[in-house]
């Protein structure tokens, strides 16, 4: 978006109103030279004192100025001065105006961008004891007369009273042409391609590469790189620090449409967001089919605030992640993760059967309190997470014991096993603990006493627990995650690319559903109960049966 220049033309710029001496033409010898050698597309005269005075040469008659022109309105007029220093290389800018007792425009000049002159500003100046250098950035004014004047006439129309063709300074030549500012124009179509990159984590760089390859060259884009980025700073501008604001407006027009909208929020006393939770219908719906086993952890790096965003995630029946719902936490501790959890029990209407977590001292404390047995619902089951806790022993126990000699192997096939009994893996463990003489080690000690949370041996009896073992899941919904969300993000920004990544999941879930309805997997035998299972499962599930 091309900012509007509200810039006024101070009195000793340019020409003064109602002056006809200062409007007149500039007297130029009969003599015109052509500059081949330059690429502009103008041609000059030579004064009497050897200035060069430019003249565009490639406007049509039809796009040329003349004396008594008519207008139906000063816009008009000045929308056709801008078109005419397009085609003959210039921009235009709004000069000074004479308005009568009403406050009616009755004199406008409309003249080059370059009339006037710049005031010299020569070194850094002092603002409040600091010294602020000034941004170095040429000057494009040098004195030209080039202009015309409108004057009102009868029904609020305007006439040109003067016009001055000839310019002091070389015109643009055809190439520079598109960077005139007068040639640039944030349209809606591009302000749209900005605004739907960003969905999706383009930036502008990217963005103005692909709207020029299908403009056919940069000079059919009609903007430059700037523009594409100077809007986007314009839209971060206009939000502003409302964004907490806006997106929690936006979820209650969002519940105002659809009554399975769920949402929640707090603010601290500084009105500042704290905690945001939400789940649409889809991923409520979700819940209802594939809740059973949820992971959820917690990501960073997704906003400008530092707000923890935490999804909760699923399996669904094409063995893919889901999202059933997701929060932005300002801290991790019990109060704010009770409160979300909290809210995703009343969202859903239920528990999970089991909930997949890392060691987060504060989710163990908060899940048994929010996953209870209240309200006559069913108790979750806490598992942590296996592949935490098997990165941890290198950590604890040493390179050495775990690189270096066969302990991990024989740890591994008690730990990951999910076809031994308890009593076996409860033999097995001790028997390698003893073998490699760690008895009085306190963590692995620890993590024996918790053994019914993460081991696969104690959930080897109960529907659905087999379903999550680690929070790979979650991992693997970050890393999604990730491919659309940046830490400079507003929350407007977030809440716009989550959706956008809720979109590419749930059609991936549509694709996989056509394929699945509409092919059926290869069998290896003849058997009936091979063909059941082949129309029962999708595709993933068949084949990982």
């Amino acid at each position: 978006m091309i900012t509007l220049d509200l810039a006024k033309i101070s009195d000793n710029q340019g020409s003064t109103c109602g002056d006809c001496s200062r409007v007149g033409a500039v007297d130029v010898s009969d003599v015109v030279v052509s500059d081949e050698c330059d690429s502009s597309i103008t041609n000059y005269t030579l004064s009497p004192g050897g200035q060069k005075y430019y003249l565009p040469s490639s406007v049509d008659l039809v796009e040329l100025p003349f004396p008594n022109q008519v207008f139906d309105s000063l816009d008009k007029a000045f929308k056709f001065y801008k078109e005419y220093g397009r085609l003959g290389g210039f921009d235009v800018r709004k000069g000074t105006e004479k308005k009568d007792a009403d406050g009616t425009i009755i004199l406008k000049h409309f003249v080059c961008s370059k009339e006037g002159y710049n005031v010299a500003n020569f070194g850094s100046e002092e603002k409040v004891g600091k010294i602020v250098k000034e941004r170095r950035t040429g000057s494009r004014r040098c004195g030209c007369k080039a202009k015309i004047v409108v004057k009102i006439m009868s029904l609020n129309r305007y006439f040109i009273l003067n016009f001055v063709e000839s310019h002091n300074h070389p015109l643009a030549s055809e190439d520079g042409r598109q960077f005139l500012r007068c040639s640039r124009d944030m349209s809606i179509s591009l302000r749209n391609m900005v605004f739907d990159a960003s969905k999706v984590n383009i930036g502008c760089s990217k963005a103005y590469s692909l709207v020029k390859e299908m403009a056919g060259g940069y000079s059919n884009v009609g903007a430059t790189l700037r523009d594409f980025r100077n809007f986007s700073r314009d839209l971060k501008e206009y939000v502003g620090v409302r964004d907490g604001q806006m997106v929690i407006d936006n979820f209650k027009v969002m519940q105002e449409t659809s009554k399975a909208f769920y949402f929640a929020y707090e603010l601290d006393p500084d009105g500042h967001l704290i905690m945001l939770f939400w789940a649409d219908p889809t991923g409520r719906r979700n819940f209802e089919i594939y809740g059973d086993a949820v992971s959820f952890d917690a990501t960073f790096d997704t906003n400008k605030y530092n707000m923890i965003f935490a999804p909760f995630t699923g399996v669904d029946k094409h063995d893919r992640c889901v999202t059933f719902a997701a929060c932005l936490l300002a801290k991790e501790d019990v109060t704010h993760f009770s409160w979300a959890f909290r809210h995703f029990v009343k969202a859903m209407g239920r528990n999970p059967v089991v909930l997949i977590t890392d060691q987060c001292p504060a989710m163990k404390i908060a899940i048994p309190d929010c996953f209870s047995s209240e309200n006559g619902l069913v108790a979750s089951k806490h598992r942590l997470c296996m592949w935490h806790i098997m990165q941890k022993f290198p950590i604890k126990l040493g390179n050495r014991l775990c690189k270096e000699t066969d302990f991990m192997e024989k740890m591994k096939a008690y730990i990951w096993s999910s076809t031994l009994e308890v009593e076996e893996f409860e033999n097995g463990w001790k028997s390698v603990i003893k073998e490699f003489n760690l008895e009085e080690n306190k963590w692995l000690s620890d993590m024996y006493e918790m053994r019914a949370s993460w081991i696969p041996s104690y959930f080897r009896d109960s529907p659905m627990f087999g379903l999550l073992r680690t929070t790979s899941r979650s991992e693997s919904e970050n890393f999604f995650f990730g491919h659309f969300h940046r830490q400079s993000d507003t929350l407007c920004e977030f809440w716009i690319r989550f959706q956008s990544a809720m979109d590419r999941q749930r059609n991936e879930t549509k694709r996989l559903d056509h394929e699945s309805n509409s092919s059926s997997p290869s069998t290896l035998s003849r058997w009936f109960i091979e063909n059941d299972a082949a129309d029962i499962f999708t595709r993933a599930i068949f084949y990982k049966l």
